[in-house]
């Protein structure tokens, strides 16, 4: 007897349990039928389990306006949300946060320099604690600055892609901000000079 492979694993099963194993949501493209319904809310709850507090905010307890679009950081559940100027358009991305509270900033600032390909040169004191670091990392798989940056009106201060995707969700950084790599070119095609940023 043939084995049947479509038979054993129907699409909600396998989207669920990838789900599981990577520990990151993964979302139906169309919502075409009772199934794929019922595979979201699988999804969801898998999330749920996994990363604490990931919820969606209202940007008005946080920003007085929209202006220029605003970004909020939440250290705490380690996510970043994001609302367009016309608020038409809302964005929630998990995110890494400073290994420690001495690394952490938080208040607020602004995007003042957006760069694609970004180079990177490691702060006087991350020199200081890794002495073996290069002075200088240019674009490419080996730059922590992944593939985009917003630069903010903090000295030093960043918020990124990663190439390695096993900081996001945990504390990971010298500080900055850090998104995948899809999710800060997403967020850097909407983001823009000026765009008000809050971290909490």
């Amino acid at each position: 007897m043939a084995f049947n492979f479509k038979n054993t694993l129907n699409r909600r099963s396998f989207l669920a349990g990838s789900a599981a194993l990577v520990g990151t949501p993964v979302f139906a493209q169309s919502m075409d039928n009772d199934s794929t319904v019922e595979m979201e809310r699988d999804v969801t709850e898998t999330v749920r389990r996994n990363i604490s507090s990931f919820r969606s905010l209202d940007w008005q307890p946080y920003f007085s306006n929209l202006n220029n679009g605003a970004i909020l950081v939440d250290i705490s559940s380690r996510a970043l949300h994001y609302w367009s100027e016309d608020g038409q358009t809302y964005k929630l991305y998990p995110s890494s946060v400073p290994l420690s509270e001495d690394l952490t900033r938080r208040g607020r600032t602004s995007v003042t320099q957006k760069v694609e390909g970004p180079s990177w040169r490691p702060t006087p004191s991350m020199l200081k604690r890794n002495p073996d670091w290069p002075p200088f990392v240019p674009p490419g798989p080996d730059n922590p600055l992944g593939t985009h940056a917003l630069y903010l009106s903090w000295t030093y201060y960043r918020i990124h892609g990663t190439h390695d995707t096993r900081k996001i969700g945990r504390r990971s950084s010298n500080g900055c901000i850090g998104l995948y790599n899809e999710h800060i070119a997403e967020l850097f095609q909407m983001a823009k000079v000026g765009t008000q940023v809050l971290l909490i």
